[in-house]
């Protein structure tokens, strides 16, 4: 049996330049944090010319053509894996609508459990654009690339979007003890309340490319990144607060959805 486990993520910085509409113009660039809950993925060789799939629901298919979960059928067909196997999924916290890349980390997840599965290996950062693909190129999601790339290496990092397609990970060092006080300063509550990401994303998108205020509120988040992996290197924890303040008041003119 083949057991995968990917995190879910945080993105303290730069949500919304990873999308094409804006990094085509220079880059984008994002801080995030992968945390400590996850969705797991288990696969093994089922008995019969079938394949069974369980997540919030149940299918017996013959063919990955047959499948109706798109990511879990366009992966299969990424991967090269249309062969009887027996596919369940679970997480640590109720993922449809949190707000912390679940789709993404299901993606990232299943393609390495599919890698595995044909004992192959899969470098993390190749995972990530396979997931990028499969969601983005494939399935037409109005969606970035922070959480493909956030969930696949993991940690805490500065991810770059270019506008050639390329994309830069590296990891903001931290020494322990400022580590800590970060980790001390956050706090993540379930309110019970979901959205969907993919309507707000969408109107960010063609917002970003009709309105000449949506890219301008954008390149200050972006100059905000910047600054923001600057004063982590420096160890200065407290300007998170304030520039997540400003931040989010910045998302609000991106798109109707957004609180």
């Amino acid at each position: 049996m083949i057991i995968s486990k990917t995190p879910f993520r945080i993105s303290l910085m730069g949500g919304g330049t990873d999308l094409r509409a804006f990094y085509r113009l220079g880059y984008g660039a994002v801080v995030t944090s992968s945390i400590d809950k996850y969705v797991y993925l288990a696969i093994h060789r089922f008995f019969e010319p079938k394949i069974v799939l369980k997540y919030s629901q149940t299918e017996v298919v013959d063919s990955v053509s047959e499948i109706k979960h798109p990511l879990i059928r366009e992966c299969m067909l990424a991967c090269g894996v249309d062969e009887p196997l027996e596919l369940t999924s679970f997480a640590d916290i109720p993922s449809s609508g949190s707000g912390l890349g679940s789709s993404s980390a299901f993606s990232v997840g299943l393609i390495k459990a599919l890698h595995a599965f044909r004992s192959r290996e899969i470098a993390a950062q190749r995972c990530a654009e396979l997931a990028c693909q499969v969601e983005i190129d494939k399935l037409g999601e109005p969606i970035g690339k922070q959480d493909q790339y956030a969930v696949a290496c993991g940690g805490f990092n500065y991810i770059r979007f270019n506008a050639d397609e390329s994309v830069l990970v590296e990891p903001i060092l931290m020494s322990p003890e400022n580590r800590g006080r970060l980790q001390s300063r956050l706090m993540l509550f379930y309110t019970g309340i979901t959205r969907n990401a993919r309507t707000i994303l969408a109107e960010q998108q063609r917002n970003t490319e009709d309105d000449r205020t949506k890219v301008d509120a954008l390149a200050t988040m972006l100059a905000m990144t910047e600054t923001l992996r600057a004063e982590f290197s420096r160890g200065n924890i407290a300007a998170l607060g304030d520039m997540l303040h400003e931040s989010w008041m910045l998302k609000r003119k991106l798109a109707s959805g957004i609180s």
